[in-house]
């Protein structure tokens, strides 16, 4: 027992000093309850039940923390699963989604157009191409 005093008197000054230095920072609360201490996170709101053993003081989640540690734990459970049930059935797939013949056909006379219509108005604007009239009469007035 006198050692555990001992132990005690060692460590309390040093919790003290703690909580004072965690007060002047704003941080951590520290509550003696009957069973031990009582840290309170200031900027999380997270509670940790602490108790002294053995010359050192130990905290655990409070139960609240626990209760919502454990819901998080089930949701990410429950997405694992599904992407894992996701993969297995071929809705996922590794390997990337590559355009058919026809859909590369169809983007390339797309872009075929477009370059030929650019090409056109380039000319035009170079004053190669005279089909519409005069070149003054193509060209912009320039303010």
């Amino acid at each position: 027992m006198h050692r555990s005093l001992a132990g005690l008197a060692f460590v309390l000054p040093l919790l003290v000093a703690g909580a004072a230095t965690a007060a002047e920072n704003g941080r951590y609360q520290m509550e003696r309850t009957a069973e031990g201490f009582v840290r309170l996170d200031t900027r999380t709101g997270e509670v940790s039940l602490c108790k002294e053993a053995s010359g050192q003081i130990a905290c655990r989640m409070a139960a609240d923390e626990r209760a919502a540690f454990e819901t998080e734990l089930d949701l990410l459970t429950k997405r694992v699963e599904a992407l894992e049930k996701a993969q297995g059935s071929g809705l996922y797939s590794d390997k990337p989604h590559l355009p058919t013949d026809e859909e590369i056909d169809r983007t390339m006379g797309v872009m075929e157009r477009i370059m030929r219509r650019f090409m056109d108005i380039v000319k035009t604007l170079e004053g190669g191409d005279h089909k519409a009239g005069s070149q003054s009469d193509q060209l912009p007035e320039k303010t």
